[in-house]
C-alpha cells in the first residue's frame, strides 16, 4: 500500500472519530477561534482608521503649511501669502481662477452621544473653491451654508457620533452660536468627522483676522508638484512647506500602524494559550488512541503515516477555529462605526471597522500556526511509540 494511501486511510479514520471526541476537539476550535477573533477585530479597527485617513489624500492636490508645522492645528498662513502662491505655475484653473483656497482648522468641545464628558471636534473654515478642489464633498441632507453667515454643515461621521448636530440645531463656538443647515459626505474619508463653515465667518468666530491654518490647491497634474514646490521655496520671505495631500494624510495615519502592531501582539499572546490548549488536547487524544496507533503500526503502517495523519487532523481543527473566529469578527465588527483621537490634530476621527480578505488571511495564518505547533509534538510522540508498548495499553 502506497504511503499516500496509508495517510488518507488513517486521516479518514481520525476524522470519523472526531465526533466521539467532540469535547476535546471543541477545546482546540474555541481556543483558536478566540485568538483569531481578537486579532482580526483589532486589525480591522486599524485598517478602518488607516483607510479613512489615507483615502482623504489625492496625488493632484497639495497642502501648504507654515514651515516647521506637522499639522494644520499648529500651522498658520496669511491670506496675503495665499494671493502670492496663487500665481505659481502648475496650479489648475477653472473659469480663469486658480484652484487654491485658504482653510482654517480649529477645535471645539462637544459631547459625544452617550458620553458625559466632551470631546474634541474639528471645525474647518473653507472657501467656495474648497468644494471645487474636493468634488467628493456632497450635501446629502439640508443645504450648504451661506457665505458670510454663522451657518455650518456637518460630516456624516460627526453627525453620527455627536449630540446636537442635527439640521436646525445650534452649537456654541467660542462666544457665538452657529446653526447646522446641512449634512455632507465625502466618500467616507476623514472630512466626514469635521464641521465645515465659511472661512470668513470662522476667522471672526476664532479671532484669526486675515489668516488661515493652511492652503489647499489642485494641480494641473501630479507632475506639476515640483513646479509649485520650487515656486514656494524660491519666493522671498515665504516660509511655507509644500506637501502632496496623499503624503500629508499618510503621515497623519501613523497611529493606525500602532494599532496593527498591538493587534498582532495581543493575537499572538492569546495564541500561546491556544497552543498549550491544543497540545494538551492532542496529547490526551493520542493517549486514548494508543491501541489504534499500535494496531496500525502492527499492520504495517509507517510511523510517518501516523504523524502526518494526526497533523492533518490538528490543522483541520485549526482551520475550522480560524474560520469561526474570522466569521465572528466579521459579523460583529465589519462596518461598525467608532471614533478615536487622531494624534496629530488632537480631535476625534470617525471610522468603520474593515474586515478585509487580507486580515482574514492573517487570522487563518495564526490559526494554522497554532494548529501546527499544537499538533506536531503529540503526533511526533505517537509516531515514535513502540508497537509493543502501545498494544499493552489494551
Amino acid at each position: 500500500m502506497s504511503f499516500i494511501r496509508q495517510v488518507l486511510l488513517v486521516t479518514n479514520m481520525n476524522l470519523r472519530s472526531i465526533l466521539e471526541r467532540s469535547g476535546s476537539s471543541l477545546v482546540i476550535i474555541v481556543g483558536i477561534a478566540g485568538s483569531v477573533a481578537v486579532m482580526v477585530s483589532l486589525l480591522a479597527m486599524a485598517e478602518g482608521l488607516s483607510s479613512t485617513i489615507s483615502s482623504t489624500g489625492e496625488e493632484d492636490r497639495v497642502i501648504i503649511l507654515r514651515d516647521g508645522s506637522s499639522s494644520e492645528l499648529s500651522s498658520g498662513v496669511a491670506m496675503t501669502e495665499l494671493d502670492t502662491v496663487s500665481s505659481s505655475p502648475g496650479i489648475k484653473s477653472i473659469d480663469g481662477e486658480p484652484m487654491i483656497a485658504g482653510e482654517l482648522f480649529a477645535i471645539i468641545d462637544l459631547k459625544k452621544k452617550g458620553a458625559e464628558s466632551t470631546s474634541n471636534l474639528p471645525i474647518r473654515g473653507v472657501q467656495p473653491t474648497s468644494f471645487k478642489i474636493r468634488p467628493e464633498v456632497e450635501i446629502v441632507e439640508g443645504r450648504n451654508f451661506t457665505t458670510g453667515t454663522a451657518e455650518i454643515i456637518v460630516g456624516k461621521g460627526a453627525n453620527n457620533q455627536y449630540e446636537g448636530l442635527e439640521i436646525g440645531d445650534q452649537i456654541k463656538v467660542r462666544d457665538s452660536f452657529a446653526t447646522v443647515v446641512g449634512i455632507f459626505s465625502s466618500n467616507g474619508n476623514v472630512h466626514e468627522s469635521e464641521i465645515w463653515a465659511d472661512l470668513a465667518a470662522a476667522q471672526g468666530l476664532f479671532r484669526r483676522g486675515a489668516s488661515a491654518s493652511s492652503m489647499i490647491l489642485k494641480l494641473n497634474s501630479p507632475d506639476s508638484f515640483d513646479e509649485v514646490g520650487l515656486f514656494v521655496e524660491s519666493y522671498p520671505n515665504l516660509e511655507l512647506k509644500v506637501q502632496s495631500e496623499s503624503d500629508f494624510y499618510e503621515n497623519q495615519s501613523s497611529g493606525a500602524d500602532l494599532i496593527k502592531v498591538f493587534g498582532q501582539v495581543v493575537g499572538y499572546i492569546m495564541a500561546i494559550g491556544a497552543v498549550f490548549a491544543a497540545l494538551n488536547t492532542m496529547y490526551s487524544a493520542v493517549s486514548t488512541r494508543l491501541v489504534e496507533i499500535g494496531t496500525l503500526r502492527a499492520l504495517g503502517f509507517k510511523g510517518t503515516t501516523v504523524l502526518l495523519a494526526l497533523l492533518i487532523e490538528a490543522l483541520l481543527l485549526a482551520t475550522i477555529g480560524g474560520l469561526l473566529g474570522g466569521a465572528i469578527a466579521y459579523l460583529l465588527f465589519n462596518g461598525y462605526t467608532v471614533s478615536t483621537l487622531a494624534g496629530a490634530s488632537f480631535s476625534q476621527t470617525a471610522f468603520a471597522f474593515a474586515v478585509t480578505g487580507e486580515i482574514i488571511q492573517q487570522g487563518l495564518t495564526l490559526a494554522l500556526f497554532v494548529g501546527f505547533i499544537g499538533g506536531v509534538f503529540p503526533a511526533w510522540n505517537a509516531a515514535r511509540r513502540d508497537i509493543t508498548e502501545a498494544l499493552r495499553s489494551i
